[in-house]
């Protein structure tokens, strides 16, 4: 989704979104309302949604705020967003917050490799079609850290958390060129 939900509004100041971000738990706001609610907690850690309470940590804007940025007004709010981005999404914070970012992560990922008018750089592209490949490979193959035929649906832990390792990495790798993307320096 390149921009919020059409008949949808700002949960902080409820009206028509003015320089709609999204955040890493799929909501959007208006980029100066979550600025302020960052603002009146601490300076000094990211701050929560305020519809799910998950900690923002990677704040994306819309394309139609991009395109917004020679107004002075939207350009100021868009520095501040990069601003916040560089302070908190670099990385996360543990394994919790992997997994709660994951669907996020690879829901924009896939429309991203799925969209031909995007371009993801193609190290990048190499590295999460190599990833998954490799996963594949090892979950088809016979020679397993748990082997099935001998511990049955036990067998398949090993299986899964290739998978889940996956997802994480191919996530890991898509979260840089965002970050890079949206305020990285």
């Amino acid at each position: 989704m390149d921009g919020p939900p059409a008949n949808d509004f700002c949960s902080v100041c409820r009206s028509s979104f003015n320089i709609p971000c999204q955040a890493n738990c799929s909501h959007w706001f208006c980029g100066n309302c979550i600025m302020l609610v960052w603002h009146h907690g601490s300076a000094l850690q990211p701050c929560r949604c305020p519809l799910c309470r998950r900690q923002i940590t990677l704040l994306i804007p819309g394309e139609s705020s991009l395109r917004q940025r020679h107004d002075p007004e939207a350009a100021e709010i868009l520095e501040k967003v990069e601003t916040y981005n560089r302070l908190f999404g670099g990385g996360t914070n543990g394994l919790v917050q992997r997994m709660r970012d994951l669907p996020f992560l690879l829901r924009r990922l896939l429309r991203e490799l799925l969209d031909p008018r995007r371009s993801l750089p193609l190290v990048i592209r190499a590295r999460v079609y190599i990833a998954m490949f490799l996963s594949a490979v090892y979950i088809v193959s016979p020679v397993d850290i748990i082997p099935e035929g001998i511990l049955g649906i036990v067998g398949l832990l090993d299986d899964l958390l290739i998978v889940l390792i996956c997802f994480l990495h191919v996530a890991a790798i898509y979260r840089s060129v965002l970050y890079f993307r949206h305020g990285g320096s």
